[in-house]
């Protein structure tokens, strides 16, 4: 918390590096998406209540307290895991509102500093096209009327939602201001439940992050999404039913009105990865067991940790891509590489070096065989 650097910048470092990894042509998919560090304690200053998204449910609802971390993620494919994998790059701190009215600040939503991160990377990453992917949260106008050109935004909708014509050409001579709207569309739920609506039946390719074959009916339109005090946007909706009827209905939108609506769900589906590497860094990387109290460190601490997934992922793809085969026990069937294996592995190769570099220069004297030393490391990287 004394040292002197900056975690903006090592984040424009961070993500040209995954950029160029593992994006180096093509759209770039970007998920953003909050996260609850449950933190107690009168010194961290920032915290809040908050619903707590893993506990609660449709009909239960539980509280948290903690801080609010809004992470920008790059979805990206993997090599090693087979897989898209979600990459933070950028994590922001949400105060509480609480917070912000004790300093006599204006407090922003977590809408606002997503606006704000998602105009950053923008600039971070000039002439390329970015897709930025969210979850109902982030389906606001005004996040939608900061994206510059080559910038989409891909949300779920609600069925409610306020959609319009295009407004009808304006004539020579006509008075008063020119109309931004035209018609009003049926709402989306009425569009479900019209007997006349006309579904497709699509295959998704991907679901889960894994590549299987999953039954879809979906119906397509465009609109203008508007709403009094933000421009008009024309955005492209899809409507998604489950054929099984297992699932509740769902719709979603995207900003840029030429992609096709598998490409939508496609892009969308990539998202549900982000809550897997919340729990890998939870789980392996130590987030919610800091002890920084400091404002300087905490608002350090859970990016660096949440980079630091960014960084192991990368160095474990020199590692793995030379196994095919996952570290498991012999009563646990496992296929595939997963974080667990790229943690591990990055360990062995940092812990087998430390060995080697500390062993006696007469290497004729053996206490440990250097065999059974490998296995050792081998077994505590991974039990770690």
């Amino acid at each position: 918390n004394r040292a002197r650097w900056n975690p903006r910048t090592l984040a424009s470092r961070l993500l040209s590096v995954v950029v160029a990894s593992l994006v180096p042509d093509g759209p770039i998919v970007i998920g953003m998406d909050d996260t609850i560090e449950r933190r107690w304690g009168p010194k961290i200053a920032a915290r809040g209540i908050y619903r707590d998204p893993v506990r609660s449910s449709h009909g239960h609802f539980v509280k948290a307290s903690g801080l609010r971390w809004l992470s920008f993620m790059v979805l990206a494919p993997v090599p090693w895991a087979k897989c898209i994998k979600a990459l933070p790059v950028l994590t922001l701190l949400c105060p509480s509102e609480r917070y912000d009215k004790k300093r006599g600040r204006r407090h922003k939503l977590l809408t606002d500093w997503a606006r704000q991160g998602v105009m950053q990377l923008c600039r971070w990453l000039p002439g390329r096209d970015l897709i930025f992917v969210g979850d109902s949260s982030f389906a606001v106008h005004t996040l939608a009327a900061a994206l510059p050109d080559r910038a989409t935004l891909i949300t779920r909708l609600r069925l409610d939602a306020s959609l319009f014509t295009p407004p009808d050409p304006r004539h020579e001579h006509t008075l008063g201001r020119p109309a931004q709207k035209g018609m009003p569309l049926p709402k989306l739920k009425a569009v479900l439940n019209n007997p006349k609506t006309v579904w497709q039946r699509v295959i998704a390719s991907t679901w889960y992050g894994r590549q299987t074959d999953k039954h879809l009916d979906i119906t397509t339109g465009t609109g203008l999404w508007y709403r009094r005090g933000t421009p008009p946007r024309p955005i492209r909706w899809v409507l998604v039913r489950d054929p099984t009827g297992r699932r509740e209905p769902q719709a979603f939108m995207s900003t840029n009105t030429e992609l096709e609506p598998t490409q939508i769900i496609a892009y969308f589906v990539r998202r549900w990865q982000i809550e897997v590497t919340f729990a890998e860094t939870r789980a392996h990387l130590g987030v919610e067991t800091q002890r920084q109290w400091n404002g300087n460190a905490i608002i350090r601490t859970t990016p660096s940790l949440l980079a630091l997934y960014s960084l192991v992922t990368l160095w474990a793809g020199d590692v793995l891509s030379q196994t095919t085969r996952p570290y498991a026990a012999a009563w646990y069937r496992k296929t595939d590489l997963t974080f667990t294996d790229a943690i591990g592995a990055v360990r062995l190769v940092l812990w087998s070096d430390d060995l080697y570099r500390h062993s006696p220069s007469n290497l004729e004297m053996h206490k440990i065989p250097p065999g059974r030393l490998v296995r050792m490391a081998q077994a505590i990287c991974f039990a770690a």
